[in-house]
């Protein structure tokens, strides 16, 4: 039986060139040897599995090549190249940081930094790890690699930068490592699998990129992992399930719920995705995602940002084309709040489940019409043209209306009539035809019913403290009937536990016409009986068939409640019941200090 080497080490580049996804570290690794200007430390550092030993290793083979080719490459036909690929090199030393941190392995490879290679012209030191060295280590190393012989080169690697010391920093040339692009991944896996004879589907080899999260290394691992699954034939469907990954087919059709707002259809998607083993809190950034791909493919500017395969790539454009881009600020907006919550809620599927919900309601808020300012009725009680008409001669005019509503009520007017519901809010105007004098007057008649919203109406009359009663009911009333009425509002506030209220209502206000002078004792009464004024003057004017009458509200500013603070007032005040008392402190002499 073979000895199997796994895709990581078998596929590890041994050139610049093949190096993946680092080409401006590699072009200036390749130009410092060309011309001659290598640094005596170099720094690299990165996320894992990136190429950081990979370039050391490359580096440090390079340099001591004696028949470097023209495209700056090692020739890998000399002795120091065939030494370096069978593992021999003396002058090529690796050393774990991990495991030799302390100082006194620092000291041994200080103490081997002074010997001359014996076989071509560097010795090159690489340290993997180099962050887990000991304080002390570090400080022993200081000096050497600040000025060490001409001879020696030290690569530190690293996967923590900000753990290193700033002097070791400052003596070194620092090279930062990128993660790998999804298709820099994707273009070398899928010729890996053309060199290994394993078919691979494009969408696949995609799932793969995206879950290394930019490590090369880690890609490979997933590969071969997925081929021994597969047995040699690696599909989309492998990949999902062998890295326990949510399909992207879940949320297109969540997406295509929501967009219908079927918040069942959403919750029993939801269900199934639990019922799979897959987190609720992957199931939210997994939606967001989905959420961020479809925004990018709102322009075609922006379509390259989408990192998926072919056919999925397919299935994005075209949901995309039944979004918007508010629509999906929206739910972007919506995942997000769930997603912060989402770690401290006690009942993390019902926040799930209220997500989807509000995620369903945003098609509604986002197409919401406004409500138009006027809404027109047809009441054909006599065969006419509906058509608006305007007249020149003056018209007796039946209500005032400020020139600019007349403006337009009237553009309104001319337009094309629509027949639409009339809202439970709604005054009407009756008019047959509408005409115009040149003062601005407005007269209606009686054959066109116009429905005018409560705030339209406002707008018209310019005073929202004012209101047009058009074909509402004015009938006389008793002043008897108005004290019964009154008395009645009473008690229903009293039923309803508003005794403070019901305090206004003990007596009986002046009704002059049809207009209330009502009397209040102190402001915050004021404020609490307008609160409730819509209701009362609704029962008042139902109970009395008058809709014409209306309430005016002023405080008393004749109640003062004086109270005597000093002796002196209220001595006074007690003078004031009792005249002897004045007398008798005249006849002791007393100073009351009251004259």
């Amino acid at each position: 039986m073979e000895n199997y080497i796994v895709s990581a080490r078998k596929y590890r580049p041994t050139t610049f060139d093949t190096v993946v996804g680092q080409l401006s570290i590699t072009s200036t690794l390749k130009n410092a040897i060309k011309s001659n200007h290598l640094a005596q430390a170099f720094l690299f550092c990165g996320p894992r599995g990136v190429g950081k030993t990979t370039c050391a290793r490359i580096l440090a083979k390079t340099i001591n090549c004696s028949s470097i080719t023209e495209n700056i490459e090692a020739c890998d036909q000399c002795d120091s190249c065939k030494s370096f690929n069978e593992g021999r090199s003396l002058n090529i030393q690796e050393l774990d940081g991990a495991s030799n941190n302390s100082v006194d392995d620092i000291r041994s490879l200080i103490d081997q930094v002074r010997f001359a290679p014996q076989i071509g012209t560097h010795k090159v030191y690489i340290i993997d790890e180099v962050h887990m060295l000991s304080p002390s280590a570090f400080n022993a190393f200081l000096k050497t690699l600040e000025e060490p012989p001409k001879h020696a080169i030290f690569i530190l690697a690293t996967t923590e930068k900000h753990k290193i010391i700033p002097t070791i920093l400052s003596r070194c040339q620092i090279f930062d490592f990128n993660r790998i692009k999804i298709e820099d991944i994707t273009n070398q896996l899928a010729s890996i699998a053309a060199k290994e004879n394993v078919v691979a589907e494009e969408d696949g080899l995609h799932i793969i990129a995206q879950k290394s999260d930019g490590a090369l290394r880690d890609a490979l691992s997933m590969f071969d992992q997925i081929v021994s699954f597969s047995n040699g034939k690696l599909t989309y469907k492998d990949v999902i399930e062998n890295l326990n990954i949510l399909d992207y087919d879940y949320y297109f059709k969540v997406t295509n719920a929501l967009l219908i707002n079927d918040v069942s259809e959403c919750l029993l998607l939801f269900d199934k995705i639990l019922s799979n083993g897959f987190d609720g809190h992957n199931f939210i950034n997994g939606l967001a995602e989905h959420f961020r791909n479809l925004l990018v493919c709102q322009d075609e500017k922006t379509i390259s940002l989408l990192e998926v395969g072919g056919k999925i790539k397919d299935n994005y454009l075209s949901q995309a084309k039944s979004t918007t881009i508010n629509q999906l600020i929206s739910f972007l907006n919506i995942t997000n709040k769930a997603d912060n919550q989402y770690k401290n809620s006690k009942n993390q599927r019902l926040l799930v489940e209220v997500m989807l919900m509000q995620l369903c309601s945003v098609e509604n808020q986002s197409q919401e019409k406004k409500n138009p300012i006027i809404n027109l009725t047809i009441q054909k009680s006599v065969a006419s043209t509906p058509k608006v008409e305007s007249k020149k001669e003056d018209i007796k005019p039946n209500y005032t209306i400020p020139e600019p509503a007349i403006l337009q009520l009237k553009e309104e007017l001319e337009k094309p009539i629509v027949v639409t519901e009339v809202t439970p809010t709604a005054q009407k105007i009756s008019a047959s035809k509408v005409s115009t004098k040149q003062n601005g007057n407005l007269t209606f008649s009686d054959s066109i019913s116009i429905s005018l919203p409560k705030s339209s109406v406002e707008t018209l009359t310019g005073n929202s403290s004012e209101s047009i009663i058009f074909d509402r009911p004015i009938k006389e009333f008793t002043p008897e009937k108005f004290a019964e009425v009154w008395n009645n509002y009473k008690i229903i506030l009293q039923q309803k536990g508003k005794s403070s209220l019901a305090i206004i209502f003990n007596e009986v206000p002046e009704i002059k016409g049809n207009m209330i002078h009502l009397s209040i004792d102190n402001k915050a009464l004021e404020d609490e009986f307008k609160a409730h004024q819509a209701d009362f003057l609704e029962y008042l004017r139902k109970e009395l068939a008058n809709y014409s009458i209306n309430v005016v509200t002023q405080v008393n500013k004749d109640i003062k409640l004086k109270k005597a603070y000093t002796p002196q007032e209220k001595f006074v005040k007690m003078s004031e019941k009792n005249p002897y008392l004045l007398q008798l402190a005249k006849k002791l002499d007393m100073d009351v200090g009251y004259a």
